[in-house]
């Protein structure tokens, strides 16, 4: 079975065709990073007027790397929500144009659980490893989302942990943006971070009670990054450098997620975690994983962590096989929806 899927959720504008919900024939994702750096952040109109622009285009290059045809498909999968809604209108509009015309099976999903999906994607046929089996822990960062979650189908979380505030990469972005590292602000971090000491600040870690045992907050990380970087340096005879505060910065707010992961695997018993999300392929965020010989940490490629059509197309696929449907007035949603 072969599907289209679309994503358009933020500033990406992507389409891939996946075979079977594994193997990846094409994935083009258009970015509009350079539109935005100026700003140092994701202007919400510009995004959505240039979806409209580029949609077309992205949709017909997937499908000529994947070399299908319309009439080769077996099903259309689009992301409606979370996400900026005059973004997510543009792919949703277009995929239920496109289903109607070509008399497709329509699926809408939600981008977290794609994210999640994510890591049983793959580019060759011949390379398909077994999936992770249910239930597992799910770990989804990225600039608008921190959950921890016990996955038990493709279709089915349970929220065990989420940020109270700022999303990780929310944390990443903003820091990146007050020191002027660069942009996208995860990627800035963790390249700057490579050449830096992360034990020349000693950023506190949060500590929260009662109720919130995987739960996560990261306003007060990023108010001592930005307001307060003095009290936390550890020699302030030496120079500061932005090297330093990028280590010193991601080291605690990985751990501060880790902290919380890794409480919850030693709740639930799970040993298998998945992760998904932007944030999932930072580098550091990986080494601390693959340390842990206890667990068992499937990523996905870097490739497949930022917004993609490819896990829209791979996680639709047990939808479209289950006999699920989405009618045509389906509306986009900012909001997770359980």
């Amino acid at each position: 079975m072969k599907i289209l899927g679309i994503e358009s959720s933020c500033d990406e504008c992507a389409a891939a065709v996946v075979e079977d919900g594994r193997w990846i024939r094409s994935n083009v994702v258009a970015t509009q990073i350079p539109l935005h750096a100026r700003y140092k952040g994701v202007v919400p109109e510009i995004a959505s007027r240039t979806h409209t622009e580029w949609i077309y285009a992205v949709v017909q290059e997937a499908l000529g790397k994947a070399g299908v045809a319309p009439s080769d498909l077996d099903g259309v999968g689009v992301t409606a929500r979370p996400g900026l809604l005059g973004s997510l209108l543009v792919g949703l509009s277009f995929a239920k144009a496109f289903a109607w015309a070509q008399g497709l099976p329509f699926i809408a999903v939600d981008h977290l659980l794609a994210h999640l999906y994510a890591a049983q994607l793959s580019e060759s046929a011949d390379d398909l490893s077994a999936p992770p089996g249910y239930p597992f822990l799910g770990l989804l960062v990225s600039g608008g989302h921190s959950l921890i979650c016990r996955v038990d189908a493709f279709d089915v979380i349970k929220v065990l942990g989420s940020t109270l505030d700022d999303a990780v990469g929310e944390a990443f972005d903003k820091v990146a943006a007050y020191y002027d590292l660069g942009y996208p602000g995860g990627v800035a971090i963790d390249t700057l971070a490579r050449t830096g000491d992360p034990s020349a600040f000693a950023f506190p870690l949060p500590k929260l009670k009662g109720e919130h045992p995987y739960d996560l907050s990261y306003s007060g990380l990023k108010s001592a990054v930005i307001n307060q970087l003095g009290q936390f340096q550890k020699n302030p005879a030496l120079p500061v450098r932005n090297e330093d505060i990028a280590a010193s910065f991601q080291k605690t707010a990985v751990d501060m997620l880790l902290r919380s992961l890794f409480r919850a695997a030693a709740d639930t018993g799970l040993r298998t975690i998945v992760a998904g999300g932007g944030v999932a392929a930072n580098s550091y965020l990986r080494k601390r994983l693959e340390e842990r010989r206890d667990l068992q940490a499937i990523f996905p490629p870097p490739s497949l962590c930022g917004d993609n059509g490819a896990m829209i197309a791979g996680l639709s696929y047990p939808y479209l096989i289950r006999g699920d449907r989405s009618p045509l007035t389906t509306q986009a949603t900012c909001r997770h929806l359980p």
